[in-house]
């Protein structure tokens, strides 16, 4: 550690406390008052599904629009 310094021990001591101490902040914050992840989660709506739409057509109704497309090219 001698060759590190003492200036450098130190600031490395203190990115590991930071490091340490930002994930057990938030989880005392959000995990042990649920009121506060409730307030975030409130404004967020995370899955927004799209209208629905019309179903596609039968098997049948489309051998009906072949049917029709058929004719109307052997009548032109």
């Amino acid at each position: 550690m001698s060759s590190i310094g003492a200036s450098k021990g130190v600031l490395e001591i203190a990115k590991f406390a930071l490091y340490v101490s930002v994930p057990i902040g938030l989880m005392y914050t959000f995990a042990f008052n649920t009121k506060n992840i409730l307030k975030i989660m409130g404004n967020r709506s995370y899955v927004v599904y799209p209208p629905e739409g019309p179903p596609p057509p039968t098997p049948e109704e489309i051998r009906e629009m072949a049917r029709e497309i058929f004719r109307k090219r052997n009548l032109a």
